[in-house]
């Protein structure tokens, strides 16, 4: 994919919808919400347009803003538009007459399969120009430039960018047996990453999103292994006896954290990339398994039933000064350290049930995100923004999305069969 920019990202000083900051405060969702108007692109010419593609791209404008927490987005139909987006004047008397704070044009044209896209964002109280970029590609970019430009909004509107370009893998029995798929982050374009007929488990990004650590038990053991999106060959990484599960990338993608059984019980070791030089980091009788780097690289959380019922610890990445982090509920598991790495999110079985909790790095905090149906394997976007989770909630588990304070709960998975176990990729 293409992606040609020729309009610079235009700041406009002292618009009224944004704090003292600049920037509108997307950690409290409920404090401003903002009426954003998304009118369905305009073709070019008769002969250029794709009613069916305009409308998806207006979908997901809305869909991503409207998960952003900053505004409420609704999709509009398109307004005449006499000399085209670049040199016509906008009316906004009918976008203030309808109680609209910003309004997104878009201007397309398809000509085979080749597309050019034009978005803009307007300050529609101050009549001013926020945000313009053109896009050139192919008709399977329509979807991407839509969220490229929502990850653009979020950007002027926050400080930072959006999420919406990336995507998540997941395990899926759509295909016969627990096969690796990923998606879009709001669940279009599915596609299977593994079709062995076997169980595969525990899918991680790599730091630059070009791979994934997955278990697999294609030949009849646990066996880690990793392959690259852009390849279809699946890398064994580590084929110790016994277990070999719950691998993590470090963050600068040198090593390895995962839970081995070679020795006995499941312990943590950390590895080379290419499965080499094992390090063990802890020493109990226990079960220890799960582990989870902090952004810094300079400490691990995992999951430990050395108290009787399994925890969240916290230890320095070297194995030393361990201590316990959860405090509460007698069986807590599957953590995961936000970006910034002030919070960890883990599940929670409270009543046979599962739910979504956060709390601090520092053990303070500890908060409830989820309370329908059974919530398991917590994972943050790239920005924080938001954590994805598997949910049984009215049938069989699937991926949901929500903002990182358990708001705006929403179903992204589609298709048939269970899906579970995600991971949010940088890109």
């Amino acid at each position: 994919m293409k992606l040609i920019v020729i309009l610079m990202l235009l700041v406009v000083p002292g618009v009224a919808l944004c704090d003292q900051s600049g920037y509108i405060d997307v950690a409290a969702s409920a404090k401003r919400q903002l009426r954003m108007a998304v009118e369905i692109p305009h073709p070019q010419s008769a002969a250029a347009s794709d009613v069916t593609a305009a409308k998806e791209m207006a979908d997901v404008i809305a869909f991503d803003m409207n998960m952003s927490g900053i505004v409420t987005a609704e999709r509009k139909e398109a307004l005449p538009l006499a000399e085209g987006l670049m040199f016509g004047a906008t009316d906004f008397s009918p976008w203030v007459a309808a109680g609209s704070d910003l309004l997104v044009r878009s201007e397309y044209s398809i000509t085979g399969d080749d597309v050019t896209v034009e978005f803009r964002l307007y300050d529609v109280l101050n009549k001013q120009l926020m945000n313009a970029k053109r896009y050139l590609g192919k008709s399977r970019d329509l979807r991407r430039f839509a969220h490229s430009f929502c990850d653009e909004m979020l950007l002027q509107m926050s400080g930072d960018r959006g999420p919406f370009t990336t995507h998540i893998a997941f395990i899926t029995t759509q295909y016969g047996n627990k096969e690796l798929a990923i998606m879009e982050w709001d669940g279009h374009n599915l596609m299977p990453l593994t079709r062995n007929g076997s169980i595969n488990l525990n899918p991680d990004f790599s730091p630059d999103g070009r791979e994934i650590l997955f278990t697999s038990y294609k030949h009849g053991n646990p066996d880690l292994f990793k392959r690259a999106l852009s390849s279809t060959v699946e890398i064994p990484i580590s084929s110790r006896k016994g277990l070999n599960i719950t691998g993590t990338w470090s963050p600068d993608g040198s090593r390895i954290a995962l839970a081995l059984s070679k020795d006995g019980n499941a312990e943590i070791y950390t590895i080379a990339r290419d499965g080499s030089n094992p390090h063990r980091l802890t020493v109990s009788p226990a079960l220890q398994v799960s582990p989870v780097w902090s952004p810094d690289g300079s400490h691990i959380a995992f999951v430990s039933d050395r108290l009787g019922k399994p925890q969240v610890f916290v230890m320095d990445s070297d194995g030393g000064n361990v201590r316990r982090l959860t405090g509460a509920g007698a069986y807590n598991v599957n953590p995961r350290w936000s970006p910034k790495g002030d919070k960890i999110a883990y599940a929670r079985m409270q009543g046979g049930e599962f739910n979504i909790f956060v709390i601090n790095s520092d053990g303070t905090g500890d908060t409830q995100l989820t309370s329908i149906g059974s919530n398991e394997n917590p994972v943050w976007s790239p920005d924080g923004r938001f954590i994805a989770f598997s949910s049984k909630r009215g049938g069989p588990a699937a991926i949901y999305v929500m903002r990182a304070d358990g708001s705006g709960q929403v179903r992204v998975s589609q298709g048939k069969g269970s899906a579970t176990q995600p991971a949010w990729g940088t890109r």
